[in-house]
């Protein structure tokens, strides 16, 4: 496999250029999961890191290059919203009620 010199900025890796393996279409990993040991032995805390552009001088429509910024909140990856698909949130009330 193939793998990309890519920069991280921000959090506990920032100014690092760590090698990350790339996918079958060329690019790195839209997110970067590091799980990092608990001292005391619990859970490992889990540092997230999300792929951006990389842009060097003036800005190209297609992007070839990457690097990866520290997401502290470490939220959810959003999924594919398809036309088709159901809405997350339903709206309370009883199916055949008509006012809410």
């Amino acid at each position: 496999m193939r793998s990309e010199d890519t920069p991280f900025e921000g959090g506990p890796l920032d100014g690092r250029v760590l090698p990350v393996l790339l996918g079958i279409t060329g690019h790195p990993p839209k997110t970067y999961r590091i799980p990092v040991p608990d001292a005391d032995g619990g859970p490992p805390t889990v540092l997230i890191y999300r792929r951006v552009p990389h842009v060097e001088g003036r800005p190209v429509g297609l992007t070839r290059r990457w690097k990866y910024a520290y997401d502290p909140e470490g939220r959810v990856e959003s999924r594919l919203k398809w036309p088709w698909s159901k809405p997350d949130a339903t709206p309370g009330g009883k199916p055949d009620d008509a006012h809410g």
